[in-house]
């Protein structure tokens, strides 16, 4: 469908299929609500997300049912040591035609769908994960110099097991700022797993109803994707953000360049190298857009900035040996500097 022919959504349509997209995805998906919610707002935003959690809590499901939802084409690539950049991006191939000359052709690899799952990412070696960057940042992979497109939407899940880590290979931290979420799959209750039985044991599954057309799907993503744009920004949430990233920075940090005396202080100072880069404040405005429309709301509020601040700053926090010593995780720093900066409301 021609994008021209897609008519602009607004806010009501957009809650709307944004629980309609939820509500499929919990046909067969048994809890984890927040981290589906999570999952859809960073998808909305225009971002990626890393998804934490021990094996068997579904993720490789979570992607094939929000490819089915939303009728988009979706991969999984497994990523082990052994697998190489082309194994990801494609390569180029010589092939002989009708008239038996030999010419180089383009083989396309599994990163070219709309939705890809990069199972276990930190599996893989630094080179390989790096071939997953200009797809994500830009849309597009480069290979013997030729670029090739990416269809929008892009959206990429990796997700990171927790357990098991010899033999891994941890993302940089730059790698890991490309990301504009993480979320945790936390392993489910005595009544989510009776559920879980009950609905994979049985003769039938539960049956995914897409919520698009093929032909539309993509222009109507796009669509509520530029909506989320829309939404309005006052100067002082603009500023509410700022001061949140900069107080995950401790004072002797060599990126801020100064001191600063913030109630935040003492547990950042102590427990943290490295803080959120400016892509974490980005994070923080684009998802608090998603949560003012699921609220029917036309402009971002500061608890919409409270609310996403775990997603999006958790990841972009790189703590020291005292932090992992004392057992503080970066959720808690998190927590204390919503804390500190709130008071700081006009």
């Amino acid at each position: 469908m021609n994008a021209a022919q897609i008519e602009t959504p607004t806010v009501a349509d957009f809650a709307r299929t944004f629980r309609r997209i939820q509500g499929e995805i919990h046909k067969v998906i048994v809890g984890h609500e927040l981290a589906v919610e999570g999952l859809l707002s960073a998808l909305f935003a225009g971002g990626h997300v890393l998804i934490e959690g021990v094996p068997g809590t579904g993720k490789t499901t979570l992607v094939k049912v929000l490819g089915t939802a939303l009728n988009l084409s979706f991969n999984r690539i497994q990523f082990t040591v052994d697998l190489m950049p082309a194994d990801i991006t494609g390569t180029r191939i010589i092939l002989t035609g009708e008239d038996n000359r030999r010419e180089f052709s383009f083989q396309s690899g599994p990163i070219f769908c709309h939705i890809l799952l990069a199972d276990e990412i930190n599996r893989a070696t630094p080179k390989t994960q790096s071939a997953l960057l200009e797809a994500m940042a830009e849309l597009q992979v480069t290979v013997a110099g030729k670029t090739y497109r990416l269809p929008p939407p892009y959206f990429v899940m990796a997700t990171l097991n927790p357990i098991e880590m010899e033999g891994t290979y941890p993302l940089p931290e730059a790698q890991l700022d490309r990301f504009i979420f993480k979320v945790s799959l936390e392993f489910p209750d005595e009544a989510e797993l009776i559920r879980i039985i009950s609905s994979t044991t049985g003769p039938e599954d539960a049956g995914i109803e897409p919520i698009f057309t093929q032909e539309e799907a993509a222009g109507r993503i796009e669509a509520l994707k530029r909506l989320v744009r829309e939404v309005i920004v006052a100067p002082a949430i603009e500023q509410y953000a700022a001061k949140m990233v900069r107080a995950t920075q401790p004072s002797n940090s060599r990126f801020t360049g100064e001191r600063r005396a913030a109630p935040a202080d003492e547990m950042v100072n102590h427990y943290v190298s490295f803080g959120s880069s400016p892509r974490g404040a980005q994070a923080l405005i684009l998802g608090a857009k998603v949560r003012a429309l699921l609220d029917g709301r036309a402009n971002i509020a500061f608890d919409d900035i409270d609310m996403i601040a775990p997603l999006a700053l958790r990841h972009r926090i790189m703590l020291n040996y005292a932090a992992h010593s004392d057992a503080v995780d970066a959720a808690q720093v998190v927590e204390q500097v919503v804390k500190s900066v709130r008071p700081a409301r006009s």
